[in-house]
């Protein structure tokens, strides 16, 4: 065998016309590609799509169409043949049809089959049709193909095939006349699109043919430039008519939603929906959310998904981001919100919306399947109640006493202010707590604090929430405490564990949380009985259920508020009545009274059993600090009884003169106990800063300012750091001081 380049005239001729059949061509395409584009892209005023000038990075994924259908015309000339003859000179008409599938993800790779019918004219003068004949052939293969504009793509093929020879003028004597042949084809492509279905290709082409059989005048590599039509099957992006529809909806549910849980669902679902890619190509950057109109500034994300495979589906839980709208409602209302999902099928953004229906409670409503969630309703911030608890201070602020916990006593304010207002526990009718929170999934009614100030009644989750919400806006920490069928108040008295006697001398009516002492208020008895009594029914309610801690609840209003934050409330005339300040006073007085009796009948029984000087003095100390200054001076005298000498006694009375405004008494008193310390030589001991302190104090009172000052400089070279602390004394003083056990025995 041999190869050889075809040359002489006969190849220059071949060649001449195939030439210009390709010119031709050419020039036919090149035509048409300027007139189309001259019209839509050299047109002055013609309109600019910015969508599409984003996504011309990607004109593939946009135009990408499901299978297209070819028909080519090829015409051929021998360019290397492997014949053993010197000249071989034809040309062969190739007409070939295609089916092409565009890969889904990559769709500039495109596999194809191929079919086709060659016509071989053999240029032969001694026998000018002995060796024409016709192929039919059949092949695999695959095409890249790329645009570079919405109108223009180039690309190349390969293919590889097997063709059968037919020789209408040869015998079986002469020659095989038959024969089957490998093709391999290598080609480029240049396009023009003038529309979506429709593609004009030509197609420079090289081909490479080799018979098995003894006939070798046709092995050899061919060169062509053929003409192509190419039908596109698929929706033509760009139609006005062409609407995306790659997601659908298999199922969208959003549960009954509460107002009162307003930021709950922000973070929390509030229902899900399945959607699914119905394409057989992947969908990309999918963004679910949640709508509802008039409720929502702007939809709530509920996710982000970067694809979705063919056939691929997916559960979505849907949160929703409310604004304060939700507050305005009243009872059941029934909404249709929206949920919307965009997201980019084959590079074109596209966006869909499915309608779900569901009911949205107002700010009074929630199910008891947490019972944190009724902390939602204890509402610090509002102004009305604010202004409530500040009227309540202002009335009782001066009739406070030294000897129990400042927010002990804040509390008992709060109190009695509500039992001056004539707040009752009412049990709902309907909805009772004890059916509520046997049932976690019925709808249950709970009143904000401004609402039960101004009905003055409620049931107990009612009431609860107006004295936790009022204690919050006075800086009180506090909570809930649920038992089987109630839920009742619990504060925190920010005592000290180990200063129990300022909460009460009884430590069974606290319980200690994070080393401070708590105190629990049955607040269903604000109406029935003092306060001392709802406290004590607290305790032991809560006592109660020692041994079922599973059953009962306590929930840190502070803590359940970072789940379920207040509900929003706008600035409004409530018409809460404050009540008589008189009567606000003399309820919390008697009160109070109560409290301290208790308190100081357990001294007092404790100083008479021992009769020791220490529990005398402490007994009308703790006398004092509750105002009692008649009791106090009785148990100093009682310890001074028992020892004439007694220092601390001596001292507390001098100390009790000064806070009852008897100066000349105090310092008379003060002054003999200097000399006693003074003559023992015990002028390092405290007892005598103390009672240094207190004499400066006495002087300053009388405004005998030398004396006080002369004082002053004693205690300042004695102790210099308790006369650092009570550097005031040069502006005035506040008060005596009392002193327990000190080193004078």
């Amino acid at each position: 065998m041999q190869i050889a380049a075809l040359s002489g005239s006969r190849y220059d001729e071949v060649m001449r016309v195939n030439s210009c059949r390709s010119a031709l061509v050419a020039l036919v395409l090149i035509g048409v590609s300027y007139a189309s584009w001259a019209q839509t892209a050299g047109t002055p005023n013609a309109p600019v799509d910015p969508e599409l000038a984003a996504r011309q990075a990607n004109l593939d994924l946009y135009y990408q169409y499901r299978f297209a259908l070819s028909g080519g015309l090829l015409q051929l000339s021998p360019l290397v043949s492997f014949s053993d003859d010197s000249e071989v000179a034809y040309t062969a008409t190739d007409i070939s049809f295609a089916f092409n599938y565009p890969l889904p993800n990559n769709p500039i790779i495109q596999p194809f089959a191929r079919a086709g019918w060659m016509s071989v004219d053999y240029e032969d003068t001694r026998f000018p049709t002995r060796w024409d004949h016709s192929r039919i052939y059949g092949g695999l293969g695959a095409t890249y193909a790329s645009r570079f504009s919405k109108e223009f793509e180039f690309g190349a093929d390969v293919a590889l095939g097997m063709s059968q020879t037919y020789f209408p003028e040869l015998t079986s004597e002469e020659e095989t006349y038959g024969n089957k042949n490998l093709h391999i084809d290598l080609g480029g492509k240049i396009a023009l699109n003038p529309s979506y279905q429709m593609s004009i290709q030509v197609m420079p082409t090289v081909k490479f043919m080799y018979g098995f059989g003894p006939l070798d005048k046709f092995n050899g590599i061919a060169f062509g430039i053929g003409f192509g039509v190419q039908y596109r099957h698929g929706e033509d992006p760009d139609a006005p008519e062409a609407q995306i529809r790659s997601i659908r909806f298999a199922e969208a549910e959003v549960d009954p939603l509460f107002a009162a849980m307003q930021s709950y669902y922000v973070n929390h679902p509030v229902g899900t929906v399945t959607i699914e890619n119905v394409e057989d190509f992947p969908i990309t950057e999918i963004e679910v959310a949640f709508f509802q109109d008039g409720f929502m500034d702007g939809p709530t994300a509920a996710a982000r998904i970067p694809q979705m495979a063919p056939g691929e589906s997916l559960e979505v839980d849907l949160f929703a981001a409310f604004n304060g709208e939700v507050f305005s409602t009243e009872g059941i209302t029934p909404l249709n919100g929206e949920v919307q999902v965009a997201y980019r099928s084959r590079d074109r953004a596209a966006d869909q919306s499915f309608s779900v229906s569901y009911d949205l409670y107002d700010k009074t409503s929630l199910t008891w399947n947490d019972d944190r969630k009724v902390c939602a309703f204890i509402t610090p911030a509002d102004g009305a109640l604010r202004n409530f608890t500040s009227y309540v201070r202002q009335a009782t602020n001066a009739h406070v006493t030294d000897g129990l916990s400042p927010k002990l006593q804040m509390a008992m304010q709060v109190y009695y202010a509500l039992q001056e207002q004539g707040i009752l526990y009412q049990p709902d009718p309907t909805t009772p707590f004890t059916a509520m929170q046997n049932d976690p999934f019925a709808v249950d009614s709970v009143s904000i604090a401004r609402d039960t100030l101004r009905r003055t009644t409620g049931d107990c989750d009612d009431l609860t929430v107006a004295y936790t919400s009022l204690l919050e806006t006075l800086g009180i920490q506090t909570g809930i405490i649920t038992t089987p069928g109630h839920v009742y108040a619990v504060f925190n008295t920010g005592v000290p564990a180990r200063n129990q006697r300022d909460v009460h001398p009884d430590p069974s009516l606290t319980f200690e949380l994070e080393g401070e002492l708590w105190v629990p208020v049955e607040i269903t008895l604000v109406g029935q009985a003092s306060f001392l009594e709802a406290w004590r029914t607290g305790m032991a309610e809560y006592r109660a259920w020692e041994e079922q801690p599973d059953v009962r609840g306590l929930y840190r209003t502070a803590a359940a508020q970072e789940l379920y934050r207040p509900i929003g409330l706008r600035e409004a005339d409530t018409g809460i009545q404050y009540g008589s300040p008189d009567q606000i006073v003399a309820r919390f007085q008697s009160g109070l009274a109560e409290i301290v009796d208790e308190s100081l009948e357990s001294y007092r029984v404790t100083a008479e059993q021992g009769n020791i000087k220490r529990d005398w003095n402490q007994y009308g100390i703790a006398a004092a600090k509750f105002n009692r200054y008649d009791e106090a001076e009785t148990a100093f005298e009682k310890a001074l009884e028992l020892d004439r000498n007694y220092l601390g006694a001596q001292i507390n009375l001098g100390n009790l003169a000064y806070l009852r405004g008897e100066y000349q008494t105090a310092l008379r008193r003060l002054h003999r106990v200097e000399n006693t310390l003074e003559s023992a030589g015990r002028t390092t001991s405290s007892s005598y800063t103390t009672v240094l302190l207190n004499i400066s104090q006495s002087y300053y009172q009388l405004e005998n300012y030398a004396r006080a000052s002369q004082y002053y400089e004693r205690l300042a070279e004695v102790d210099p750091d308790l006369a650092k602390s009570y550097s005031h004394l040069q502006r005035g003083s506040l008060g005596g001081t009392l002193t327990g056990e000190t080193d004078a025995g």
